[in-house]
């Protein structure tokens, strides 16, 4: 009797271990989040890079249950992409094209993560003799010598935070972009960096391009053309990411938590050294300079001060009014 009392107990403790690990294996299971798809609408540098596979592995590994996808055009049509809600938030490059989210109602959080510098490319000879001008000074020549047949000016044309940008360098010079592009000199490519370089290389003429763009065609052959115009105020080039406002109308199916998740880990720590490794190995240089380090760190007041100048509204990378559920980012 003893005996088969010990079996029944024993039965009962296995049934009971069995059903704890059931209930558990249950409540864990529970728990687990749920896959999710986090859609980033994007500008075409990154892409072309490689960076944002860079981005996309390192993101991944820390959180596996977001899968992220990269929409890559230019800034103009990216953001565009993200209004009508076909992605989840914005990673491009046009201080004003990204005011203008944010007025309207379809960005919150916007962060600066990284920076880097315009360059103008050119012919190896450079026809146009405008090697180490200052940016506008060496525009006014190359308007000059288009007029006399000289050279070719090779435009983006296609609305991306590039063109935004050699729109108003025009401008700032003295020129209408939209009475020069009816000139035989000025040529419109349409399309992204990659294309702009090879058409401007085959015409054997000038254009406006991010650096990451043009060292990444250049180390791979495509190009020939070499910088004749480098970094200064007038050519820096900043990043920024933004999220949908999930309170607009059209974008309340936006994955707000998954955007947020992103926007925290591109500009943490490590997500900031991803910026910083980038491109050593290849260019012995960031392709992408990370932007947090350059504030906590202070290390170059000067380039700091441009970024803040060029690319902060009313004192600050995004007002208070444009903040949604994000009080830690901004600390």
């Amino acid at each position: 009797m003893m005996m088969k009392n010990k079996y029944i107990i024993i039965g009962i403790s296995l049934i009971a271990i069995i059903g704890t690990t059931i209930v558990a294996f249950e409540y864990f299971e529970t728990q687990k989040p749920t896959n999710q798809q986090l859609i980033v609408s994007t500008t075409t540098s990154f892409y072309e890079t490689g960076f944002l596979d860079f981005v996309k592995k390192s993101f991944e590994a820390k959180y596996a249950y977001i899968n992220v996808s990269f929409i890559s055009q230019g800034t103009g049509l990216a953001i565009q992409t993200a209004k009508r809600g076909d992605a989840d938030m914005i990673l491009v490059h046009d201080p004003g094209q990204e005011l203008s989210f944010l007025t309207g109602g379809y960005g919150v959080n916007r962060k600066i993560i990284a920076y880097n510098f315009f360059v103008i490319v050119g012919p190896n000879n450079d026809p146009a003799g405008i090697t180490g001008l200052a940016p506008l000074d060496a525009l006014k020549k190359l308007k000059s010598e288009g007029d006399s047949g000289t050279i070719t000016w090779v435009s983006r044309g296609d609305g991306s935070g590039t063109h935004s940008k050699e729109k108003n360098l025009w401008k700032d010079a003295g020129f209408n972009s939209t009475l020069l592009r009816k000139l035989p000199w000025y040529l419109e490519r349409g399309a992204g960096m990659t294309d702009t370089l090879k058409l401007a290389d085959e015409k054997d003429g000038y254009t406006l391009t991010d650096l990451a763009s043009y060292l990444n065609n250049y180390k791979k052959g495509n190009i020939k053309l070499k910088i004749v115009v480098e970094q200064s105020k007038d050519l820096l080039n900043i990043y920024s990411v933004i999220a949908n406002n999930p309170q607009k109308t059209n974008l309340t199916g936006t994955n707000f938590d998954a955007t947020m998740k992103f926007i925290n880990y591109v500009t943490s720590d490590e997500g900031q050294q991803l910026f910083a490794d980038f491109g050593q190995s290849t260019f012995g240089k960031p392709l992408f300079s990370p932007y947090i380090p350059l504030v906590t760190n202070r290390s170059n007041a000067t380039i700091l001060q441009w970024v803040q100048n060029y690319a902060f509204f009313n004192g600050t990378e995004c007002p208070q009014e444009y903040r949604y559920k994000a009080d830690e980012l901004y600390k």
